[in-house]
């Protein structure tokens, strides 16, 4: 982990704090503990640092969902608008180019990178941006040609865009994957079904309540589903921290780069859309 990533964490557990007005021996337990934890960044990375404090912190406070109350109204939030985009993604000349800039644009609902988002302008600026990396005709082509595939949820809220992507692809293998239990305002099993994910894609949890996917913490079900899928859709940033490194030709990330870490690791700048293929090392480009 970046030690970058220590001030991102700082601010966002602050944020956690304040908002449950959590007495001053809880809020002193966990800076203690984060003071003591931190200096270790070194031997994990962004996602695993982000468990280890998230668990301490529900150990304190009693908390299990500190996100609850985001998650349901960013499923609204998206439900209020998905009909209009629903509509303009069939009208359209080329379906599958609007709906994946559409779930690139849901990325932006993430609470654990950001206290507050407009949903609304992100739509509207990825839908004339000049992505990052562009590996959308890739991808479109193993939409085509993959027997199974694996999509890697991230938030709530923007799952609804998720489904409008996937109903697009009319595929026949695809499963959809959650988080293995509340973590930040990652989507889980009882989110998914919220939004009826169900109705385009079989639907299954990572078994790993982390904001990422690491294979050697998920349960042997999802590991045999990633084994078995010749196509990876991961969402989000966290999940590219987790999956990077592996440099797997099946994997498309699909995200909004938020942070200059990750930003530089891409070699794009902060807050560019991105498609990136991880067996290619092409730095601002298309596939």
């Amino acid at each position: 982990m970046d030690i970058r990533c220590i001030d991102c964490f700082q601010a966002s557990f602050a944020r956690l704090l304040e908002k449950y007005s959590l007495s001053d021996e809880q809020k002193m337990e966990f800076w203690h503990y984060f003071d003591e934890t931190t200096p270790a960044c070194s031997r994990f990375s962004a996602p695993e640092m982000q468990v280890i404090l998230q668990k301490k912190l529900k150990t304190i406070s009693g908390i299990e969902d500190f996100y609850l109350r985001e998650k349901c109204d960013s499923n609204n939030l998206a439900l209020s608008i998905a009909d209009y985009w629903k509509e303009a993604v069939k009208s359209t000349k080329n379906p599958f180019a609007m709906a994946v800039r559409l779930a690139i644009a849901g990325n932006i609902m993430d609470y654990g990178a950001a206290n507050t988002f407009n949903l609304r302008k992100t739509i509207e600026k990825v839908m004339h941006a000049k992505l990052g990396i562009d590996c959308s005709n890739a991808l479109a082509d193993r939409v085509q040609s993959a027997r199974k595939i694996l999509y890697l949820g991230d938030n709530a809220g923007e799952i609804v865009f998720d489904k409008l992507l996937i109903a697009t692809m009319q595929h026949p293998d695809l499963t959809f994957v959650t988080r293995g239990g509340p973590t930040l305002n990652d989507v889980t099993l009882k989110d998914a079904h919220e939004v009826r994910m169900q109705d385009v894609a079989q639907v299954i949890s990572s078994g790993l309540d982390a904001p990422t996917t690491l294979l050697s913490q998920s349960s042997q079900s999802f590991r045999d589903h990633f084994q078995a899928a010749d196509l990876i859709i991961s969402k989000g940033q966290g999940n590219l921290e987790g999956l990077i490194d592996l440099k797997d030709p099946r994997i498309y990330f699909l995200l909004m780069a938020k942070c200059r870490v990750m930003a530089e690791r891409l070699g794009v700048e902060v807050n560019d859309f991105v498609i990136y293929n991880a067996a290619t090392n092409h730095v601002k480009s298309s596939c």
